[in-house]
């Protein structure tokens, strides 16, 4: 695996001539690529190739029947891509593309039923972070990319995550910084009439609301097929644990009976815990623990924790995403918030 675009510090990176080509042509024979986007690092392959398709649900060890995200460079191709298309899809692609959001749509005929996990429906994205849009641009076509990292797993934020999770599973990785958002896109289905968040993100619910002038159905059965909504996803290694910042000293003091290496994940911490418990910090707004979660899920690993206390944040705007993400490290499903 080559890694290319490497830069110091957590900006953003521009795109280089040479560094997107080698990409592109890795595309195009049918390879893998790490891509950098706004919210995590995808793993990505032609769209339209079967056989590249199916490369990406071997190096993840995804099932064949999980839908994947395709990604896009301007909002035109919708039309390439899916078929009667709403209203409400252009005004939201217009309000958040390039950004972190998700458009079900009824597919087009030529879609891949490997892409789609054999519904009639198709996910798709247009990113904002440069090195993927130039990427998009010079290919030319749609690349399927889910997080690339292994199935159920901790998302990647880092070119490094990427490197460490896959290793030589990747052809060529795009190295462009920490992802600025930190989790993974709103999901919207615009498919059946209704609005429908199938993964709560960046782009809120009021958000989306306030955009097309209809209410957001929230309340998803769970065996509706989309990306990000196994009963256990973006787990760590070490058990998820959730508890109110009343609860925690009463779990560590089960946990140290127990004699199990435990730490807390929070945006404070108490007076009252023991000076020896591992204390991962979160952040104090929802975007900087948006950014930061994954980030200390993967120190938790580092630390061989056996569990982790975490103090999910509240339930609004952002802080809806945060939970769906913890509810499901610790193998809850959906939240109901």
């Amino acid at each position: 695996m080559s890694t290319i675009a490497q830069q110091a510090g957590g900006a953003q990176t521009t795109a280089h001539g040479n560094d997107v080509q080698a990409a592109v042509e890795a595309l195009r024979r049918g390879g893998l690529i790490g891509l950098p986007t706004e919210t995590v690092y995808g793993l990505g392959a032609d769209a339209s190739n079967p056989a590249a398709v199916a490369r990406i649900f071997a190096a993840k060890q995804r099932p064949a029947d999980h839908p994947l995200i395709v990604h896009l460079h301007r909002t035109a191709q919708l039309e390439q891509w899916a078929r009667a298309i709403p209203t409400a899809a252009w005004r939201l692609a217009e309000a958040f593309w390039p950004g972190p959001l998700t458009l079900v749509l009824p597919r087009a005929r030529s879609v891949l039923d490997a892409v789609t996990g054999g519904l009639d429906t198709v996910a798709l994205r247009v990113p904002a972070h440069p090195l993927a849009r130039a990427v998009l641009e010079e290919f030319a076509g749609g690349i399927a990319a889910p997080s690339a990292n292994r199935h159920k797993k901790i998302s990647p934020t880092t070119a490094q995550d990427v490197r460490e999770e896959l290793g030589d599973a990747v052809d060529v990785l795009l190295d462009g910084g920490e992802c600025r958002v930190g989790i993974e896109s709103t999901i919207v289905d615009l498919s059946t009439g209704t609005m429908r968040l199938l993964r709560p993100g960046a782009i809120t619910a009021d958000d989306l609301e306030r955009t097309v002038g209809e209410p957001v159905e929230l309340l998803i059965h769970p065996s509706i097929r989309s990306p990000g909504r196994m009963v256990l996803h973006y787990a760590p290694n070490a058990r998820v644990v959730l508890a109110s910042m009343e609860e925690v000293a009463e779990r560590l003091a089960e946990y140290a009976v127990l004699g199990v290496h435990v730490g807390v994940l929070s945006a404070k911490r108490a007076p009252s815990w023991p000076a020896h418990i591992p204390w991962l910090p979160l952040g104090d707004s929802a975007s900087e623990q948006a950014q930061q979660l994954y980030r200390r899920l993967r120190e938790a690993d580092g630390m061989r924790l056996a569990a982790l206390i975490v103090v999910p944040p509240g339930d609004r705007g952002m802080g809806h995403a945060l939970r769906d993400r913890l509810w499901r490290a610790a193998g809850l499903g959906d939240v109901l918030a």
